[in-house]
């Protein structure tokens, strides 16, 4: 194991539940990183109220502040420099992450997908799966590409489909899935263990 904690930023758009999944496995010591800042595209994100009492830089970066989407992009590249991170959690963030940032921080951005990836790729995972008729759903952890969904993947977990699920029944019964799988991933990338050959991502531990 790495001795010194990788500093992460974390991306977050929704309620958090992600977010504060991980917070919480590092705290405990399973996670061998620390948030150093979070970033926002939301100012009433839920995860702006979830983080109060982590005493962690949130920094709120709305698209319509910007006149361009390359301003937008190069400010989030200005308001990470300080913090000298090692790496870029996403935890329903639901911007598409631009090329510079890609470009930056090669190989160094995570993000969870409600699917089995390749499959069903984008928005509505979970109704995606459903309309489908699959019978077996989960979760990816993958690091982030220049495509919608498509960069190497880290792991995957699997949830039944059941006969009568709605997307509401689905989600709630994946998202401690996602917690578990998540923070597995985020523990291997802190520990430097996961290895990327082409498009494959090899995992020692």
């Amino acid at each position: 194991m790495c001795n010194s904690k990788k500093r992460l930023a974390l991306f977050a758009s929704g309620r958090g539940s992600n977010g504060e999944a991980l917070y919480k496995a590092m705290q405990e010591g399973y996670i061998n990183g620390e948030f150093v800042v979070i970033i926002t595209d939301h100012g009433t994100a839920g995860i702006v109220e979830r983080s109060k009492s982590w005493n962690i830089p949130i920094i709120v970066m709305e698209r319509s502040d910007y006149d361009s989407k390359a301003s937008f992009e190069q400010a989030q590249l200005d308001a990470l420099e300080p913090y000298k991170i090692d790496g870029i959690v996403l935890a329903g963030y639901m911007r598409i992450v631009g090329a510079p940032l890609i470009e930056r921080y090669e190989h160094r951005i995570l993000n969870i997908h409600p699917a089995l990836l390749p499959s069903f790729p984008g928005l509505h995972g979970h109704q995606q799966a459903i309309d489908a008729g699959v019978k077996i759903t989960g979760c990816t952890v993958h690091f982030v590409d220049a495509g919608m969904d498509t960069g190497p993947i880290i792991m995957q977990n699997t949830v039944p489909v059941l006969p009568d699920d709605t997307e509401e029944t689905l989600s709630d019964r994946l998202l401690p899935i996602e917690h578990k799988t998540y923070k597995e991933a985020l523990r291997l990338f802190c520990e430097d263990k996961l290895t990327i050959k082409g498009r494959v991502v090899y995992i020692e531990d």
